[in-house]
């Protein structure tokens, strides 16, 4: 697995693949400046408002429209940094096809063009892997309240959750759900200790700005490998 992920880095230095990664980086700073644009409005409207509130109640309205700016500031900047991993998954997304296509490329030439997912098998797989993952927060919630073990649990969660968000993905380009649904079983552990590594690299800024390229080329390692090991075809539905 380790040899897996130093394939992926060093693949950093294909010029097509940092495109994919400078197209990613592209989509998730739009999609947060339309996030911080929509709260500066909310926070400008809501400042405004108290701010009338306490005039006309005598109080000062000055200190009161700064205490929600910087309270507001404060929220956006926390809500930010919690939301950056899934922002870059989702801006991943988008050119999944692309950073898989140029990891098999350069180390699996011999693999025959991935297929595509039906629309509705696509659509019936995100709704189970989302409550898949509600569940299994809704479980954990209580331990992130306990010292030491928040840590703990955190990336034992998150690791189990992003291993299986991204084995899916990308094993799902060359398997029926079905397929996928066995070979995660078979290769859980080794699924689960991706999903770690992948978990780690998006808590450490500015190294969390390559990770979901990263760990889809890293991903796409580990589900060939244990395709390979499991004799199943690279075909979806062969």
């Amino acid at each position: 697995m380790i040899g897996g992920l130093i394939k992926a880095v060093t693949q950093l230095e294909d010029a097509d693949f940092r495109r994919v990664l400078w197209k990613a980086l592209g989509v998730a700073l739009a999609m947060f400046l339309v996030v911080w644009v929509a709260a500066a409005y909310g926070l400008s409207w809501a400042g405004d408002a108290l701010g009338d509130w306490a005039a006309e109640e005598g109080f000062w309205n000055n200190a009161v429209e700064w205490l929600i700016s910087l309270g507001g500031i404060a929220a956006v900047l926390v809500a930010s940094f919690l939301l950056f991993p899934a922002v870059m998954g989702l801006a991943q997304s988008f050119f999944l096809e692309e950073a898989a296509g140029a990891v098999e490329a350069r180390h699996y030439p011999d693999l025959p063009p991935a297929g595509e997912q039906p629309i509705l098998e696509g659509v019936w797989d995100g709704l189970r892997l989302a409550a898949v993952t509600i569940v299994v927060n809704l479980i954990a919630l209580p331990l992130y309240l306990l010292p030491l073990v928040n840590f703990i649990v955190f990336y034992a969660v998150n690791g189990y959750l992003l291993g299986r968000e991204y084995f899916e993905v990308v094993a799902v380009r060359r398997m029926t759900s079905q397929q996928v649904q066995h070979l995660r079983r078979a290769a859980s552990g080794r699924m689960m200790a991706a999903g770690i590594v992948i978990a780690v690299l998006l808590t450490i800024p500015l190294l969390n700005l390559l990770a979901p390229v990263v760990a889809t080329a890293f991903m796409v390692h580990v589900v060939e490998r244990a395709r390979r090991r499991a004799g199943m075809p690279a075909v979806r539905g062969a």
